[in-house]
């Protein structure tokens, strides 16, 4: 049979496929569901990170200790008020900045005692009240208490004893102090991963449908080859992936930078998920085992996606699952300014979970077409 016949074969399979799913109620009332679902969680997250603390303050004659200290160099926002007693009642209140509405809230509240730089002068002790909301993380309870030793240490003119040690810091990962990635930013490889999931779904279940009633079978037996039902499969898988991933990330606004780089990823996103799909539909016996099937997949796969929601390096075990790769991609071309360069590692071990997974589910599928 010449090539030609071949690819009318799989194309008039590929265009059957298409057909059933548009067809599928659950999937014809589900997918515009999930793609509205999907935008308008994204639209409605902040675009924006906010790097500052707002600090309350009062004191007396230390503007110019406090300028020298650099708060605005050190991510602080200070904010001065007239008393101890309105400073605690705005930290406790929750208070706009400067009482305007829509304002950052205080969060830490630092009230100096009148007589404090007497009190350094003389050597004596005095108290400085640190005024916290519960919801502050007790790393920044710390650093406020850091803050007014410094203070302190300035006010009395010495310096550090030769045992203080040098603290040195070392950030592990990638430091994106100054460069901190917004929810929306840190959603939109989530959506994605998300999409190419919930297709892998429907082309396990249209695979699995298939096989029960022994269509697959039957598809064979005509002058199609169990190659090209395989090829119409994966085709079939990685359309509606690739289709509707493009559409959510159209929507949300992805394509701003490197455009072709990101429709890389995600196009090996919806090979990877045509073989999972073709994996778990071959694998189930009936709809409750294909669903199930589908998420032992699912579970793990998405784990990259939500490991980007927290800071840090990712574990070494996440790093391995097959949707690293794509993740990181996503996220880097549409929050980093990623190129080709700093792609190339996660492209190739995409590529690579591609060719076994994809490899994998058409042996499987394969097996079982022959079994009928």
């Amino acid at each position: 049979m010449s090539p030609g016949r071949h690819l009318a074969i799989i194309r008039a399979i590929v265009a059957k496929d298409l057909r059933e799913f548009s067809r599928d109620r659950v999937w014809k009332i589900l997918t515009p569901i999930m793609l509205i679902a999907y935008v308008g969680l994204f639209w409605l997250l902040p675009s924006t990170v906010e790097e500052t603390l707002t600090v309350g303050v009062y004191q007396r004659g230390l503007g110019t200790v406090m300028e020298g200290l650099g708060a605005a160099e050190r991510g602080l926002q200070v904010v001065e008020f007239d008393s101890p007693t309105s400073l605690a009642e705005a930290v406790a209140s929750g208070e706009s900045t400067a009482g305007e509405t829509g304002g950052d809230p205080i969060a830490v509240g630092i009230a100096f005692p009148d007589d404090l730089i007497p009190a350094v002068a003389e050597g004596r002790a005095t108290t400085v009240t640190v005024y916290v909301d519960s919801a502050v993380p007790s790393a920044q309870r710390t650093a406020m208490a850091a803050f007014v030793r410094e203070i302190a240490y300035q006010l009395a003119g010495d310096v550090l004893p030769v045992s203080q040690l040098d603290p040195q810091v070392v950030v592990l990962g990638v430091d994106r102090a100054g460069d901190q990635v917004s929810p929306q930013d840190r959603m939109r490889p989530l959506l994605a991963i998300l999409v190419l999931l919930v297709e892998s779904i429907a082309l396990a279940g249209l695979v699995a449908v298939e096989i029960q009633s022994r269509t697959a079978k039957a598809l064979v037996a005509t002058p199609a080859t169990i190659g090209d039902l395989l090829a119409a499969k994966g085709l079939t898988g990685t359309l509606l992936a690739f289709g509707q991933v493009v559409i959510v990330l159209l929507l949300i606004g992805s394509f701003a930078q490197e455009p072709l780089l990101l429709l890389t990823g995600v196009l090996l996103g919806s090979v990877m998920m045509a073989g999972v799909g073709m994996l778990a539909g071959s694998a189930g016996r009936d709809f409750m085992t294909t669903l199930f099937t589908s998420v032992l997949f699912i579970v793990p796969l998405a784990v990259p996606a939500f490991a980007v929601f927290f800071p840090g390096a990712a574990s070494a075990w996440v790093q391995v699952l097959p949707t690293y790769g794509i993740v990181q991609t996503v996220v880097g071309v549409t929050a980093y300014g990623l190129t080709w360069s700093g792609a190339a590692g996660y492209l190739l071990m995409s590529a690579a979970w591609c060719l076994a997974l994809f490899g994998a589910g058409w042996l499987l599928l394969k097996r079982r077409v022959e079994a009928l």
